[in-house]
Order: C-alpha cells, then sequence, then structure tokens
C-alpha cells in the first residue's frame, strides 16, 4: 500500500531517479527550457523549485547546498548570478509546464518545461493583452443603484400628469 507516498518512482531506483533529476535541473537551468515527458516534468518542477527558490538569498551555505543537488560548478553559478535575478520578487512558481503532445514511439505525453520568467514570447504576449473583464449576469452594488436611478427617472417622465392633461392632448 502507498500511505501517502507521494514520490513518482518514475520506474527507476532511487539513485537513478535522484541523477536523473539531478542533470535534468542542470539542463533546465542552463538551457531554461527542456522538453521531457510529463511525468518527468513533474517530478523534475518538485524537485528543481526549491532549489530555485534557495538562490535568492547567495550565501555560501546556499550555495554549497545546490550545488550538492545539482554537482555542477557552471549551473550553480547560473543559477545564482542569472537566473535569481530574474525570479527575485517572483514569489513562487518558477517553472511551467507547456503540453505538445504525445510520442509517436510509445504514445507518451511530452512536454516542454521551462523558466517562467525566460520565455520572450509569452512575456510579450503578457505586456500587450488587456486585462480580460468578466462580465456576470448580475451586476454589482454600483450598477445596481445607477439602474434603479435610470428606471425613476424615465417612469416620472413617462407618466402623465392628470386625467385633465391626457384628454386635453388627445382633443387638440
Amino acid at each position: 500500500m502507498r500511505h501517502g507516498c507521494k514520490v513518482n518512482h518514475l520506474s527507476r531506483t532511487h539513485s537513478h531517479r535522484i541523477a536523473m533529476l539531478s542533470n535534468m535541473a542542470t539542463s533546465l537551468i542552463m538551457h531554461k527550457r527542456v522538453e521531457t515527458t510529463l511525468a518527468k516534468a513533474k517530478a523534475l518542477r518538485v524537485y528543481v523549485e526549491p532549489i530555485i527558490n534557495r538562490s535568492k538569498e547567495d550565501s555560501t551555505h546556499n550555495r554549497r547546498m545546490v550545488f550538492s543537488y545539482l554537482h555542477s560548478k557552471e549551473a550553480v553559478n547560473e543559477l545564482f548570478r542569472e537566473v535569481s535575478q530574474k525570479i527575485m520578487n517572483r514569489p513562487g512558481g518558477y517553472t511551467r509546464i507547456l503540453k505538445t503532445g504525445i510520442r509517436k514511439g510509445d504514445n507518451s505525453e511530452m512536454c516542454i518545461i521551462e523558466l517562467v520568467d525566460y520565455n520572450e514570447n509569452m512575456l510579450k504576449e503578457a505586456k500587450t493583452k488587456k486585462a480580460k473583464t468578466t462580465r456576470r449576469s448580475r451586476g454589482s452594488k454600483k450598477t445596481a443603484e445607477a439602474t434603479a436611478e435610470n428606471t425613476a427617472e424615465t417612469t416620472v417622465a413617462e407618466a402623465p400628469a392628470t386625467d385633465s392633461q391626457a384628454e386635453a392632448t388627445t382633443v387638440e
């Protein structure tokens, strides 16, 4: 029974899985995007986001902890010099998974996992798009008051003052 074991083992031994995730994390940091299967990307996201979060504070202890996960000096330097500057104000969610379809050979779901602040195309689209307003069937309190005032004005203007005025307008 699983009993709360939430780790996807990816059909590998522990040492193989850790080595694979370390290599994929290094590739993600160096190249800013990696094409892989959906299961591996979800496992990589859980593995790499705490590492990226640790890079916000540049200290010897954090560098050594990140190096123990990545085993690459170049990746650690890239992470602490460039990536940490871009993600400094972001509270979390440093990676994005984009599904690309299925692989022809074994029908596995493929995707691209990338660092969020490095996709220039999506950053351009986000700047050019307007904030989408939602349309609701019921208006807010302000719009309800405004419509009530408008209906009150129209009923006063449309109602005739007295019956004699109404008869006088029809006779003329």
